[in-house]
């Protein structure tokens, strides 16, 4: 009995005093980390909590506003989740105004867009592009429709304008992971370019597919580089522009290389393949393929209150978010921001649904100045947020009824459900560990103006976050 009173007594010593050597690992670590060469002019912000109480357990700079990058992602779902709801689902309407007589339609056919980011994606089978555009010309030759006396009419009137948040930057805008969001969206706003290097570095670099989005020029200045130097061509193709063009470098000796645009409008890039579709279906359109960015109060009503075809549901946010926080794509990230916008107020901008954003947080304890963003993805170089709220944030998530979807849609690194975040000079993650010996954190970890290679502060990084596990 004396022994059992002992053991007792030795684990209630004991069990206390585990977060402190925790705090004091992960205080010499960081000591011996900061004298990295690499790390001579960073900043490293790290904030541990106990995930099961909530107490902070370690504190570096954990108060100061750094670059996230990508982890911004977890802010922007978690919002989601509490201000869209678990299973909400964006839409897309089919409408048309005037009568159908006989083979006709007199009038237009709208397609009206609230947002979703998903439509035509080959991520989501259930309703991939050659599936939508089956659908709108099956509809409509099941009315018998063989000719449209009218226009078709992309309705972008519901989000602002404006497609990009304001301080991307140029290098970026252009390029798939950068592309712009209407309320009309379409393979998620994204193309492809197949390429041919010379064999030598220096060797020019050819086109293989002129891109099937617009007729529009793409002045070609790429070149070969090294052989194995990967991927180093960036496309310059503005939102709404009339021209661009792609320069950098791929590796010498590369056949058939891809690299990935954004389209300058993904409302017409719809239209330019349902073109193509209603031609093969022997559905013909005597008026134009047009996009309304906004449109009058009175073609507005129209379209409103028109002839009713169907409508297409986005899967569900939870499903969504595992590509948002898996895949890390932007273009989700700045959906939900205007989608949370529209919902609450009825016009899609971005700065309503940052500023919504804010509020929510403020109202759950974690104060709107530790976030200050401007973007829903992270993909501005703007963008500063503290470790702290990171940490705040993910608590608030851990007492919600939907944080099974939101943990299970996290990515998992170095043995830690997390999510990494990478731009300039910045590397991040953010997320959940559980210790062997019982013990959960929540934790986020920046390091910002790094020097040398990404791959190797990320080491560095890892063998930090071994601490907690």
């Amino acid at each position: 009995m004396r022994r059992y009173f002992l053991f007792i007594s030795f684990l209630l010593i004991f069990l206390p005093s585990f977060s402190q050597s925790v705090g004091e690992k992960l205080t010499k670590a960081i000591s011996e980390l900061e004298k990295d060469s690499s790390l001579k002019h960073a900043i490293i912000g790290f904030c541990v909590a106990d995930a099961k109480t909530g107490k902070l357990l370690f504190d570096k700079n954990a108060g100061i506003g750094l670059a996230v990058a990508s982890t911004q992602k977890v802010l922007t779902n978690i919002a989601a989740y509490e201000l869209l709801g678990k299973e909400y689902k964006f839409k897309t309407e089919l409408r048309y105004s005037g009568l159908i007589k006989g083979n006709e339609l007199n009038g237009n056919l709208f397609i009206i867009g609230y947002g979703d980011p998903t439509l035509g994606s080959k991520r989501f089978s259930q309703m991939n592009d050659d599936a939508f555009l089956k659908m709108i010309s099956g509809k409509l030759r099941q009315l018998g429709v063989r000719r449209i006396n009218g226009d078709v009419i992309a309705d972008n009137s519901r989000f602002s304008k404006e497609s990009i948040p304001d301080g991307w930057v140029w290098e970026d805008i252009g390029n798939y992971y950068a592309a712009g969001l209407w309320a009309v969206n379409w393979k998620e706003n994204s193309f492809d370019l197949l390429l041919k290097a010379g064999d030598n570095p220096g060797d020019s670099v050819e086109i293989l597919n002129r891109s099937e989005i617009t007729d529009m020029p793409l002045k070609n200045l790429l070149k070969a580089g090294q052989k194995g130097s990967g991927d180093n061509a960036f496309i310059h193709l503005p939102p709404d522009g009339t021209r661009g063009y792609v320069s950098g470098t791929i590796p010498a000796g590369e056949k058939k290389f891809v690299i990935s645009g954004a389209v300058p409008n993904g409302a017409q890039y719809l239209l330019k393949n349902l073109a193509a579709e209603f031609s093969s279906t022997g559905i013909e359109v005597k008026g134009k393929f047009r996009v309304e960015e906004t449109l009058s109060s009175s073609s507005k009503t129209a379209a409103d209150k028109s002839g009713y075809l169907f409508t297409v549901n986005s899967p569900s946010l939870d499903t969504i978010s595992y590509h948002f926080l898996h895949k890390s794509i932007n273009l989700y990230g700045e959906a939900l921001v205007r989608t949370i916008a529209y919902e609450k107020t009825g016009i899609g901008t971005n700065e309503k649904g940052i500023e919504l954003i804010k509020q929510f947080y403020s109202k759950n304890g974690i104060d709107g100045y530790s976030i200050n963003i401007i973007d829903g993805s992270g993909l501005s170089p703007q963008n500063r947020v503290t470790p702290e709220s990171l940490v705040k944030a993910l608590q608030l998530a851990r007492n919600k009824t939907w944080f099974g979807s939101f943990y299970a849609a996290l990515p998992e690194y170095n043995g830690l459900k997390m999510k990494s975040g990478s731009i300039g000079g910045a590397r991040a993650f953010t997320g959940y560990s559980n210790a062997t010996n019982g013990a959960e954190y929540t934790f986020a970890i920046i390091v910002n103006n790094y020097n040398g290679s990404s791959s190797a502060v990320v080491k560095k990084m890892y063998r930090l976050l071994d601490i907690l596990k």
